[in-house]
């Protein structure tokens, strides 16, 4: 398995060579240059496994340049109960992703059950295992650099703690995270965690890491790897979930599911996207966005209008507030027929500060055929939606989640199950759910107080070259 960038002038590469690095040399992301398809016969074979063995089935399709031995202990590492406990009541922690049933077709994918309470840890544990087992296996070291608008940061820390040959450098908005994400990193007082608090939004942390990871002389010698979702390690650790959810809520592989996203840099339901070119029965993709809702424009109008730090709102479902969806690129590279001179052509505008239109060429056509539909919510409908999530289904659910479920009850269908994937354990939005619900939503004992404990960070400016002595210092 050999993959390219959507770009297409970077030579093809194995998965251990462009696990670490993120961006390809040509600016590009990577995709596999075929999907590995998955047929009737492989899906009832994959029905009722463990999500370790599920995981495996799916993700040795997709790197085959670790032996399969290692490959699978490495997941078995990864997807274990202990690990992912923090299920609700009456939840089998044993699931890893266990469902709940709304009503009926409806549904929610619990991905909150991980160590950070955020879908992220259910990528980047794997992530943080298959680094460590690289690098290991190479004598190699690498400096992170990430940014986050509030879940990944923390996934990734939690995730690469302690980890050898591995220190992270985490970009974030400088308060604009809630109180809870802002402690769970903050509070990492480990030696290779440091964390640098942008005065600015997420498009311009996203926008700093991009600019170290295009400069290549700085990134071959500082070593410089990446975890945002950019990272293809990231992606296909998610794309299994989709299969799990799957198998959860039918009973045969002719039924058809649809999945309600909330999404923010196109990663998660970019997910989705290749699960269903694997061969996932998959019926709709479900965008929702919150009032950063550049994403749904699209899939409404055709038109990508990125619209820059300056006009991203901050909102009550924060990890959404994101005007330029780094995942975005993969989609369309696919929409355009895998056409990398026309990709590059596209993103050039895109970085230059315009938009481009797909229209013209008949491309936006064919979103149809890729099962996208969209929606939007705002912080009125979010409330709305946790208090009658509450009310209805005795079930507290996250801001983000309410973006998802809101907007995928606009797009239910009769006899299609929807499912809406989880973002967070509400316990992370605290002062969202004590407006909506008048009450402080439950959190696991072991992370009471956390707002309490010491916090270690550096505040600095959107200032690239800044960023890039920080790292130089610290390394």
């Amino acid at each position: 398995m050999k993959y390219i960038s959507t770009r297409g002038q970077s030579p093809a590469q194995t998965f251990s060579q462009i696990l670490l690095g993120g961006l390809a040399p040509d600016g590009g992301l990577y995709l596999p240059e075929s999907y590995p398809q998955f047929t009737y016969a492989d899906l009832t074979a994959m029905r009722g496994m463990s999500y370790a063995d599920l995981a495996f089935s799916i993700l040795s399709r997709l790197v085959d340049d670790i032996p399969a031995a290692d490959l699978k202990a490495i997941i078995d590492k990864t997807y274990r109960a202990d690990v992912y406990a923090y299920t609700r009541a009456g939840q089998n922690a044993a699931d890893i992703t266990p469902t709940v049933k709304l009503e009926d077709n409806l549904y929610l994918l619990s991905l909150s059950n991980g160590p950070t309470l955020a879908f992220k840890d259910m990528a980047m544990q794997l992530l943080g295992n298959l680094f460590e087992y690289v690098l290991t296996k190479e004598g190699k070291t690498t400096n992170i650099l990430g940014a986050t608008s509030g879940d990944t940061g923390s996934a990734a820390e939690y995730a690469m703690r302690g980890k050898k040959g591995i220190r992270v450098f985490m970009l974030s908005p400088h308060k604009k995270m809630s109180r809870f994400q802002t402690a769970q990193m903050f509070s990492l007082q480990d030696d290779n965690i440091y964390n640098i608090a942008v005065n600015g939004v997420f498009d311009d942390c996203q926008d700093i890491v991009k600019a170290v990871s295009n400069d290549a002389n700085f990134k071959a010698q500082h070593k410089i790897g990446a975890v945002n979702s950019i990272n293809w390690g990231r992606i296909i650790a998610q794309v299994v979930y989709y299969f799990k959810g799957y198998f959860a809520v039918t009973n045969n592989n002719a039924q058809k599911v649809s999945f309600a996203v909330p999404s923010g840099n196109f990663g998660n339901v970019c997910a989705g996207h290749i699960a269903r070119m694997m061969g996932l029965p998959i019926d709709k993709l479900v965008v929702a966005t919150n009032e950063n809702d550049v994403l749904d424009e699209f899939f409404k109008t055709g038109v990508y209008r990125p619209r820059g730090a300056a006009n991203t709102y901050h909102t009550t479902s924060p990890s959404m507030d994101i005007s330029k969806a780094s995942n975005f690129e993969r989609f369309v590279f696919d929409l355009v027929g895998r056409d990398g001179a026309k990709t590059a052509a596209l993103w050039s505008k895109i970085d230059s500060g315009a938009s481009f239109d797909l229209n013209a060429d008949g491309s936006f056509a064919k979103v149809a055929d890729y099962g996208f539909v969209s929606g939007s919510s705002n912080h009125a409908n979010r409330m709305q939606t946790i208090r009658e999530a509450a009310e209805k289904y005795q079930v507290t659910i996250d801001t983000h989640t309410a973006d998802g479920l809101k907007v995928a009850l606009e797009h239910r269908v009769a006899d299609v199950p929807m499912v809406v994937l989880e973002t967070a354990l509400a316990a992370k939005f605290e002062d969202s759910i004590v407006e909506a619900l008048g009450h402080v939503p439950e959190r696991p004992a072991a992370l009471n107080g956390i707002e309490a404990l010491p916090q270690k960070y550096t505040v600095m400016d959107v200032d690239v070259a800044a960023i890039k002595d920080f790292i130089v210092k610290n390394t």
